[in-house]
């Protein structure tokens, strides 16, 4: 079927309208009116090609929720009216080892993104939520909680599920104590989420402007990382640091306030660290440095329902489909507090 949608057909153009093709609903897929699609630093970087491999026409968006229209004649997980949710991934080969421990997003034979993924349908690439419907295998489609504001559920499919996989792999709960390095759209999830799981939580930040709000998004303390004296004060504390940061940067520092057994995951950045890593404080602590990438789709529904038993959603500013590019210039300047959130509605206009 022929659908509009907002894309870019090169790196340095900009994301304008355009058409593009969905597949007609089979037995096992769910079509979905698109109704708000978060925007995530992982739509900037398709569309300009930052980490290579782009294929256009791109057309970004992982953080759909929207509302069911069709159904194939074997679904059962949902029917047409109900909410519905799609997050960064739309298939995989759920055959190997990974896929069969519930861990698509590591799929052995490559999972497929919902955007610049391989359609295995249609052929070609495919195309994310910046588009009036997306037809998805009842598999990769996911339920939301009724007492949750959709706009504001949006970003959980991505900033929401890429901080709440690594509390749970590494067991957060009561009494634990987590810290989160930065606060943006992910930064402000692990925060929520952490405390929504009883852990201790103190937020790491550059600027002392960003304390107020790491304190009324429910942090403990705040620790401006920039400040020596303040870090001293907890070395060797931290269980799990959750690193959001989305560019190069010194995790040195980072890991001296790791306890014993302590993990600091990056989330937020892909590439080389500079300076390098020093291993001396990991071996005489037994410290680990890891990565973390999203979740597979029950972590992904178990997230989802945690936050409507807790009623956590993201801090969101609601743009027009229309304000795309401004927005993605915006969040460059990291000026959204603290996810941009499209309408979908404006797309229609």
């Amino acid at each position: 079927m022929n659908i509009k949608a907002f894309g870019t057909e090169a790196a340095n153009a900009s994301l304008k309208p355009m058409n593009i093709q969905r597949r007609e609903v089979t037995a096992k897929d769910i079509e979905i009116e698109i109704l708000y699609c978060g925007v995530c630093h992982s739509d900037l970087h398709t569309a300009r090609n930052d980490w290579g491999g782009t294929m256009y026409p791109a057309v970004p968006g992982h953080e759909i929720v929207g509302k069911v229209t069709k159904i194939g004649s074997e679904v059962t997980k949902l029917k047409v009216g109900d909410s519905a949710a799609v997050g960064c991934l739309v298939d995989s080969c759920r055959e190997c080892n990974s896929c069969k421990h519930d861990l698509e997003q590591y799929c052995l034979n490559g999972m497929v993104g919902t955007y610049n993924g391989k359609d295995k349908h249609l052929g070609g690439h495919t195309f994310g939520g910046y588009s009036e419907k997306v037809v998805v295998d009842e598999h990769f489609v996911l339920k939301v909680p009724s007492n949750l504001d959709l706009a504001a559920a949006a970003p959980l499919l991505c900033a929401g599920i890429t901080t709440w996989s690594p509390l749970r792999h590494w067991k957060v709960g009561k009494g634990s104590k987590v810290a989160v390095i930065g606060l943006g759209g992910l930064g402000h999830m692990a925060i929520k989420l952490a405390k929504g799981l009883g852990a201790e939580v103190t937020l790491f930040s550059r600027t002392p402007d960003k304390k107020k709000d790491g304190l009324d998004l429910g942090a403990n303390s705040v620790i401006i990382s920039t400040d020596d004296n303040q870090m001293k004060t907890v070395k060797g504390k931290f269980d799990l640091i959750i690193d959001t940061v989305p560019y190069v940067h010194d995790i040195n520092p980072y890991v001296a306030t790791l306890n014993v057994n302590g993990t600091l995951v990056l989330v937020g950045y892909l590439g080389g660290l500079e300076p390098f890593l020093n291993t001396v404080p990991m071996i005489l602590g037994r410290k680990s440095v890891a990565g973390s990438v999203i979740g597979g789709i029950a972590e992904t529904q178990e997230m989802l329902d945690f936050c409507g038993e807790h009623n956590i959603v993201s801090d969101i500013e609601i743009i027009k489909m229309q304000d795309i590019n401004e927005a993605y210039e915006r969040m460059l300047k990291s000026d959204v507090r603290y996810r941009f959130v499209i309408d979908m509605a404006s797309l229609k206009k």
